[in-house]
């Protein structure tokens, strides 16, 4: 079965039935030529490895926390804060609590 991508105009509720950030999957919730929107649910200590990606970021924490990490720099992002990452900056993450974060990637120009 083909995952479900939102349709221009559509409506996509990223929060949690019952505010539990394990209720629900990661998804991945549209990608264009030009921009990719994930939301990621990372269970207490799950982490995503040191990686890059070719187009700017943005990390949006919507729930919990979670330690993100550039080289030689270490962040805590929690519920309603955003960053910002230049395109090819390798970084990785780890859940410090149950998490849910949405990230945003440019694809092209």
């Amino acid at each position: 079965m083909a995952l479900h991508h939102l349709q221009p105009g559509e409506i996509a509720n990223l929060q949690h039935v019952g505010g539990d950030a394990l209720s629900s999957q990661s998804s991945a919730l549209f990608k264009t030529d030009q921009l990719e929107v994930m939301r990621l649910v990372l269970p207490l200590g799950s982490s995503l490895p040191l990686h890059s990606v070719a187009g700017e970021i943005t990390v949006q924490c919507l729930q919990g926390a979670i330690e993100f990490e550039t080289p030689g720099h270490l962040q805590k992002l929690q519920a309603g804060q955003l960053l910002y990452l230049r395109g090819g900056e390798p970084h990785s993450l780890l859940a410090l609590e149950d998490a849910c974060v949405l990230v945003t990637v440019v694809l092209g120009a």
